[in-house]
């Protein structure tokens, strides 16, 4: 009989899911506490979006169980869904209806009382800063106004839990920016949150704990510093060169490069020898005649951390899910 640990609002044991032939989640199983920010990190088609289907009962697993508020999804869903609020990466509100009609609707379903409806929709709409569109309709907003507006649809029955599948994936950065501060203003209220994304520095800002998830398996999980520290033993190196820029492969194969992404016109090199490489790349610059126009060292990152335990680029991170989707990849 597995053991369930009642400080945790999650439970995911032994969780495994199939679509046809495909093993999009495989045997994962972690915790996630109460009153933390989980987050759930990988790249697309990971099947982060999957095992947020499972823990939220919209899909049923092959084998294992999904505890949520203390209730087992599969035998008792509706006690388990009353203390849920889910975000899905495509917002499912109804275009036609006014951002108010929305919220009312929704606490309809959810159950709030008849005399508490009008009250809570007028609180959360200043909460997500819309109370000055609540006559717009849904579908006429921008896309930033939309994923706070079903946030805030989410939030209406105030749930113990909030799932939050990629909330600013495709937002450009202010709108990306109010969604993060939203999230964390929830979380200091008690709010338990479970966040997916592929945006790695969105992950280290806001989580408490953090799992990664690749092709289906975990494959880490921990604190980001702790998963930072996995990396202590290499120095990233961040090297901008001049206008003919530089050679990948031939900084590859300098003397103590374990590793190099690329961030932007620059590259991060991962070294496990930081004199012993910076007479390499001296040598190495000018034999080949560059230009180096900047060189910093940088203290590791969750993206370091990231490419060491995944062996992925973290450019893999930054494509978008829409892409992924038409391919039909599972997410």
């Amino acid at each position: 009989m597995e053991s369930i640990e009642m400080d945790n609002a999650i439970e995911a044991i032994n969780l495994t899911k199939y679509y046809g032939r495909i093993l999009a989640v495989d045997n994962i199983s972690f915790g996630v506490k109460r009153g933390e920010i989980f987050g759930f990190l990988g790249p697309n088609g990971a099947g982060k979006t999957t095992t947020v289907r499972l823990l939220t009962g919209q899909a049923k697993p092959n084998s294992g169980r999904a505890i949520v508020a203390g209730f087992d999804m599969a035998r008792e869903p509706i006690k388990a869904k009353g203390l849920i609020g889910v975000v899905p990466e495509v917002s499912n509100l109804y275009d036609e209806l006014s951002v108010w009609d929305n919220l009312i609707f929704a606490a309809k379903l959810y159950g709030v009382p008849r005399d508490a409806r009008e009250g809570k929709a007028m609180e959360l709409l200043e909460v997500i800063g819309l109370s000055g569109r609540r006559g717009d309709r849904f579908g006429g907003l921008s896309k930033g106004m939309r994923r706070r507006l079903t946030i805030a649809v989410a939030l209406i029955h105030e749930p113990e839990i909030l799932f939050l599948d990629e909330p600013t994936a495709g937002l450009d950065v202010q709108s990306s920016r109010a969604i993060r501060n939203l999230v964390s203003e929830l979380n200091r209220d008690g709010m338990t949150v479970f966040l997916t994304t592929h945006y790695i520095e969105e992950a280290e800002q806001l989580c408490d704990r953090v799992a990664i998830i690749d092709r289906g398996r975990m494959v880490a999980e921990g604190k980001p510093e702790e998963l930072e520290a996995r990396v202590e033993d290499r120095t990233a190196v961040d090297l901008c060169f001049g206008p003919n820029g530089g050679p990948e492969d031939g900084l590859r194969a300098l003397e103590h490069v374990k590793g190099i992404s690329r961030l932007g016109d620059a590259f991060r090199v991962y070294v496990d020898d930081l004199k012993g490489f910076l007479r390499a790349l001296g040598d190495f610059a000018q034999e080949n005649g560059l230009e180096i126009t900047s060189i910093n060292t940088v203290r590791p990152s969750l993206e370091d951390a990231f490419v060491r335990i995944t062996g992925l680029s973290p450019e893999v991170m930054r494509v978008e899910k829409e892409p992924a989707k038409r391919r039909g990849d599972v997410g």
